[in-house]
């Protein structure tokens, strides 16, 4: 399970890095790369919220 962890906390590391760009600069990297709503961005989307969610059980882990 740790290599999903690793994972799971990368996506959640690129979705923070993209909603700071958002509020800070008003500028979406992953539209800007993608294009908007393209079929890859919504995959990106759903990758990082799931690992978000994921991510929650990380608060309860002992390690």
């Amino acid at each position: 399970m740790k290599v999903i962890d690793t994972i799971a906390l990368i996506l959640v590391i690129i979705g923070a890095i993209n909603w700071g760009l958002i509020g800070i600069f008003n500028f979406n990297l992953v539209d800007t790369i993608f294009g908007t709503m393209s079929a890859i961005s919504r995959i990106i989307y759903t990758l990082v919220g799931i690992s978000g969610l994921w991510s929650i059980k990380l608060l309860f882990s002992d390690n």
